[in-house]
């Protein structure tokens, strides 16, 4: 990866629905140069996925919340179906197995409090194999990055 490939990653990062012209012009390449360093940075695996970034609020989830969760049986099969069972949640953004006295770090995107508890029927009771869970209620977002700094 050179100059130009942090460039044009920096700039798709920024705002990915540019056009294959106006990038080329921004970093000093013809379309067609341009077109085909951003093609093999796709085929690379560099660049994963192209989506569209929503606000949260204007789309109904208006909750962001954090939960860690500790497991009451470990092992790779304990947590390999409980970070299913999460994933298949609508609510949950994102599932993390983490070290340390956490288990689980879920990140939840909410409509409102009553989908949370009925998340947390679904997620933590009964028969989920949760020792205990403990949820953190975002009240301001200092910083929420999705571009990674090259």
């Amino acid at each position: 990866m050179d100059r130009i490939d942090r460039k044009l990653l920096n700039l798709m990062q920024r705002d990915a629905s540019r056009t294959n012209v106006d990038m080329a012009d921004e970093v000093g390449l013809s379309p067609s140069s341009c077109l085909r360093r951003v093609q093999r940075l796709r085929k690379s695996g560099l660049i994963e996925r192209i989506v569209a970034i929503l606000n949260p609020a204007k789309a109904g989830r208006v909750i962001k919340a954090m939960v860690t969760v500790e497991l009451k049986r470990h092992g790779e099969q304990h947590m390999r179906r409980f970070l299913e069972i999460a994933c298949a949640e609508e609510a949950v953004s994102h599932a993390y197995a983490v070290t340390g006295a956490t288990d689980v770090v879920l990140m939840l995107r909410l409509r409102d409090m009553v989908e949370f508890d009925a998340l947390c029927d679904r997620l933590f009771r009964d028969q989920t194999n949760v020792a205990r869970f403990f949820t953190m209620i975002v009240i301001r977002t200092a910083k929420e990055e999705t571009a990674l700094r090259l």
